[in-house]
């Protein structure tokens, strides 16, 4: 269709990604679907889906009847997202990938792949909005909001916001698989990935373990109590329960033991019984490596919602801006296992104003 504005659709096999697609077709949009292959150490492993993904993909763009192109960012991958993901882990810190992906190659090297195909905008199926109040782009929570993503997009830049188009921000979920299924799309009932952006379901310490390596050493309690051994800091996250391998230690009750800290300089883990235990509990936090998505930082006067975790409801709290790229996060109550890494992520009402790495 001539004249018609291209948009090219990031499309990844899943529903979402597939139903923003046809939607942008149905409005009469010149539509492109771009598979991106991010990650081929390991494609022929069990757990690796590039395979489905694009025969998914490739029929889903049969069906609702656009063009597709196949590319392969594996190089930038590595380069910009898995080598900052290694370091930070082996420093002991948690990252997430999954902003660092957006940021860096879902809304980097993709949107500049789609300019070079012509197009004049972007679209994902990300569970977000975007809209533009006087001359500036604002990034917004989803209609759904328990299906929100605006979490993992705080770090895209004005320039990149400006290019984006969220099909999906307005709908719910279960319409979107109704809108998926009544088109016939062949993958409407297809189950949600789950896994980090690049290493899919695969069981993550395991894979981290071709990469680090192991640092074996002491499991203290707070108190100095030496309860077991931990196979190297790196593979343990604050607040984690599941695989810390302690139960039933001699003299301790059988109450469930989470990681509460990790101190470097000794190679110890820091243990605590019970969800509850006051070192998982913070009220503040320090952040850097500040990105103000909607272009404005946040002000000391005014009220903010946050949250220090993708899942987490926002919780109230104030900012104080620091000489630098820096940021202390005052919350009205205790945050639980607030983890370095992990992103602080900001929230003006339905805005989403940015956020930076827990220090």
């Amino acid at each position: 269709m001539s004249g018609a504005e291209r948009v090219v659709v990031g499309m990844s096999g899943g529903v979402d990604s597939s139903v923003a697609a046809l939607l942008l077709k149905r409005a009469g949009f010149d539509v492109v679907g771009l598979f991106m292959k991010n990650w081929e150490d390991d494609d022929d492993d069990e757990y690796c889906s590039t395979r489905e993904d694009l025969i998914d993909v490739v029929s889903v763009a049969d069906v609702i009847g656009i063009d597709l192109e196949v590319v392969n960012f594996s190089a930038e991958y590595k380069d910009r997202v898995f080598a900052s993901f290694l370091t930070e882990y082996a420093a002991g810190r948690t990252p997430n990938p999954d902003v660092l992906c957006n940021a860096e190659i879902k809304f980097k090297a993709f949107l500049d792949h789609a300019m070079r195909m012509g197009a004049t905008r972007i679209a994902t199926g990300h569970y977000a909005g975007v809209r533009e109040r006087d001359g500036r782009f604002e990034l917004l929570r989803a209609a759904d909001t328990g299906k929100d993503q605006s979490y993992f997009l705080h770090r895209l830049s004005q320039a990149q916001l400006s290019k984006v188009m969220f099909p999906l921000s307005e709908i719910a979920k279960p319409e979107v698989r109704r809108i998926a299924a009544e088109a016939g799309l062949p993958n409407h009932a297809k189950k949600d990935s789950t896994g980090i952006c690049f290493i899919g379901e695969r069981p993550f310490r395991e894979f981290l373990n071709r990469y680090l390596p192991k640092k074996p050493g002491v499991m203290r309690t707070p108190e100095g109590r030496k309860v077991g051994e931990h196979v190297g800091l790196a593979f343990y996250t604050i607040g984690q329960r599941k695989g810390v391998g302690l139960g039933g230690v001699k003299g301790a009750p059988e109450v469930p033991w989470f990681v509460a800290q990790k101190d470097m300089a000794a190679n110890e883990l820091i243990v605590v019984q019970g969800h509850d235990h006051p070192l998982l509990l913070r009220r503040s936090l320090h952040a850097q490596d500040l990105a103000w998505v909607s272009g404005d930082a946040p002000n000391a006067s005014m009220d903010y919602g946050a949250k220090t975790r993708y899942r987490q409801p926002d919780s109230p709290c104030h900012v104080a801006g620091l000489p630098g790229d820096a940021l202390d996060v005052e919350f009205d109550a205790p945050q639980w296992a607030v983890t370095p890494g992990q992103s602080v992520v900001i929230y003006r009402d339905e805005v989403c104003l940015g956020g930076g790495i827990i220090q």
